[in-house]
């Protein structure tokens, strides 16, 4: 199990969220965050990455390293950081 409250209390696991969808978006079509100047391009550039398989896997794999604690056996916490109310 994955004690997700505190995790999302860090800020630092946000940005590795955020970065792990991101940052293979970018990279598959050629882009940098400069290229985005509107909203309506990000909209479409989301639409165009979910819609290609490649990408999708990607992205997946990224959360998937995100997520994942290798200092544990399978994909969960510690015993101890089940425990935790907030991030050490």
């Amino acid at each position: 199990m994955i004690n997700w409250k505190v995790r999302f209390k860090n800020p630092l696991f946000i940005t590795q969220l955020f970065l792990a969808v991101f940052v293979p978006i970018l990279g598959y079509f050629g882009l940098t965050a400069q290229d985005l100047t509107t909203w309506g391009s990000v909209y479409n550039l989301l639409v165009d990455s979910l819609s290609n398989p490649y990408v999708v896997v990607i992205m997946v794999i990224s959360l998937w390293n995100a997520i994942n604690d290798p200092t544990t056996k399978g994909v969960k916490d510690s015993p101890s950081a089940m425990n935790y109310n907030e991030p050490k």
